[in-house]
């Protein structure tokens, strides 16, 4: 299952304590302050980790701690600093402070690291005070406090061409035939449940990571159906390949549900629907002839005023010309900029909530 949204609770760790504490051993009855300065407590940090696929890990675990640096101790020995945490996340998933909404980070780069809560600092024992004037300092410094954020998590998959289209439309199906995933395949619709990935591989070495997101229908971007909940991971694609279905199960009109879609991509987004697409006719095998299959792309091409790719995925016909012109374009996006982030990061969050 594709976990893609958490809510969780992350705690650095507080700052020891130092120590106050005066030398008192054999032959040394009067000795001087001797007590050691606390350890820091330790660091909450994310790392987008390629080897971690969703965001199951927070479905049951919603607090997270780094360990509390250790109070100071006699003989001018400082306790130990606390352990920092590092929580691994998938490449591609945004952090939010869920109580102001702002994007803390956001980690679209494998090996990417982000601090977002840091430990407090350990306080000074009654060694670090003592003066010609003040010999016998009777105080030391409490440690730093910790500090405690809500955090929203949500995953945007990262891939170059998302598959867009109503549900049945042959998603699924075009998936499983240009990569190695598997995706459910079925006659019926919303056989898909969960965004599916899956790399398809080009002559000379060359790939393109493909997404597929569950059938969108009108009303998604407001709620309507399962794709308004997968829109977010279309957000970060170079290109989108839109497939209608040249005659839906359903009856249904081509031209409308593509104009379906469409919108409901530019309620979500405007910045989505401006992406470039191309639009592929798909399950074009199920026209008896050569003849039906030209008259139907003649027809479609004339009322959208845009070409077409005609495609069947279970017979491969024109797949492998559709995966040309995706690579085209995306090389093209890529050239111009870096993959897309849905938010600009500060390299490091503010860090002024604190608790005791």
């Amino acid at each position: 299952m594709l976990i893609d949204s958490a809510t969780i609770q992350v705690r650095s760790g507080r700052g020891g304590d130092g120590f106050v504490h005066f030398a008192r051993f054999k032959y040394i009855p009067k000795g001087g302050p001797d007590g050691g300065d606390g350890g820091d407590g330790g660091d909450v940090s994310f790392l987008a980790d390629p080897g971690v696929s969703t965001l199951l890990d927070f479905a049951h675990k919603h607090h997270w701690a780094a360990q509390n640096g250790e109070n100071g101790m006699e003989k001018q020995m400082a306790g130990k600093n606390g352990r920092d945490l590092e929580i691994r996340v998938p490449p591609g998933t945004l952090i939010y402070d869920d109580t102001t909404g702002q994007c803390l980070a956001d980690l679209a780069t494998p090996g990417q690291r982000m601090r977002i809560a840091q430990g407090g600092k350990g306080g000074f024992g009654n060694d670090h005070f003592k003066t010609s004037t003040n010999q016998a300092p009777h105080f030391a410094e409490p440690g730093g406090p910790a500090q405690e954020f809500t955090l929203r998590l949500e995953l945007k998959l990262i891939a170059d061409v998302g598959l867009v289209g109503k549900p049945n439309a042959g998603k699924s199906t075009l998936l499983a035939a240009i990569s190695r995933a598997h995706p459910k395949i079925a006659d019926y619709p919303f056989t898909t449940l969960e965004p599916q990935l899956g790399i398809a591989e080009l002559s000379g070495g060359r790939r393109l990571v493909v997404a597929d997101i569950p059938g969108l229908i009108q009303g998604a971007a407001h709620g309507a159906g399962l794709g308004h909940q997968f829109l977010r991971h279309i957000e970060r694609t170079r290109v989108l390949v839109h497939l209608i279905e040249v005659e839906p199960t359903d009856g249904s009109d081509p031209i409308a549900n593509y104009r379906a879609i469409r919108q409901e991509l530019a309620d979500y987004s405007p910045e989505l629907a401006a992406k470039p697409q191309i639009i592929a006719l798909t399950k074009m095998d199920l026209l008896a002839s050569e003849e039906d299959r030209w008259a139907a792309r003649q027809l479609i091409e004339q009322q959208l005023g845009q070409p077409l790719h005609t495609i069947s995925a279970a017979t491969g016909q024109q797949v492998l010309d559709l995966l040309e012109a995706a690579w085209q374009i995306t090389q093209a996006a890529r050239q111009q900029a870096p993959m897309p982030a849905a938010h600009d990061a500060p390299a490091d969050p503010p860090l002024n909530r604190t608790t005791d």
